[in-house]
């Protein structure tokens, strides 16, 4: 039997320092998903992305999972290779 992750990911956030850490997440996974829908919007799979940016389909795959943090000229060369352009916001807390 498989237990569905949102069940499991409501569980695991009742525990304080679960959820500490995971929101302490939460900017990397908000970068990854937009390098996803970038991507997809633009309809290129991670190795054409990766081709157009010079790099290879296993590092695109380590950004849009969230475990690498692009740096600004990543994701500059990220949104020319996906006809994308970065806009940075910060928001009041």
């Amino acid at each position: 039997m498989t237990i569905p992750f949102e069940h499991l990911k409501r569980e695991w956030m009742k525990d304080p320092a679960f959820k500490d850490a995971y929101d302490a997440l939460a900017p990397e996974f908000e970068i990854a998903a937009e390098l996803v829908k970038a991507r997809a919007r633009a309809g290129l799979s991670q190795a054409e992305v990766a081709s157009r940016m010079g790099t290879t389909q296993s590092v695109i795959a380590r950004l849009e999972s969230g475990r690498t943090l692009p740096s600004t000229k990543t994701l500059l060369r990220f949104a020319e290779a996906t006809g994308s352009r970065v806009h940075v916001s910060l928001a009041a807390a």
